[in-house]
């Protein structure tokens, strides 16, 4: 089957999504958590994992580890993905978000435009200012171990804008 086989030019009512990855990094007992700038557009001033947008010649594993080093110049192993959330924010299109877990080898961090990346001790993350779905995603990720079961999720938002966040049964 070629390129044109594959459908991509069909988009006509249907629903597109934009490819997303995010990452929780550790190292020991600390997780690397972003404090986004006050100048972006999505969450200024929120803790968040890293990661973005994928590329369109890349795959989300690769999308995650390269954005981990754009994001921090961090050298990561036993990159995994958790979970996969369908994101439904009202608009157009939506979201697909990879989440990934990873290990840093150093704790040694880059500066980054994109806010103050900071080690931030497990136990403490959740008395941080988070995007909101992070106290729901840090314990999927995190408390769940290396072994922890991958996730699938859709998010959506109710009419007061607050955040409905379902999972899928396991199976």
């Amino acid at each position: 089957m070629g390129a044109k086989d594959q459908g991509a030019d069909a988009t006509e009512g249907r629903w597109l999504v934009i490819p997303r990855t995010l990452c929780f990094v550790t190292h020991g007992d600390d997780v690397l958590l972003i404090k986004r700038a006050a100048h972006k557009r999505v969450y200024p001033g929120l803790y968040n994992g890293v990661g973005g947008h994928l590329e369109r010649d890349e795959d989300p594993l690769s999308g995650a580890v390269r954005e981990i080093q754009e994001e921090t110049g961090l050298d990561v192993t036993n990159v995994r993905l958790r979970g996969i959330i369908h994101v439904d924010a009202g608009e157009a299109n939506g979201i697909i978000v990879f989440v990934f877990s990873a290990e840093a080898l150093t704790r040694e961090l880059i500066a980054t435009d994109e806010g103050t990346l900071e080690w931030v001790p497990r136990e403490r993350a959740l008395d941080l200012p988070l995007v909101e779905d992070l106290p729901i995603l840090l314990e999927k990720v995190l408390e769940s171990g290396a072994e922890g079961e991958l996730f699938f999720a859709h998010t959506s938002y109710d009419e007061a804008d607050r955040l409905i966040m379902l999972f899928a049964n396991a199976h």
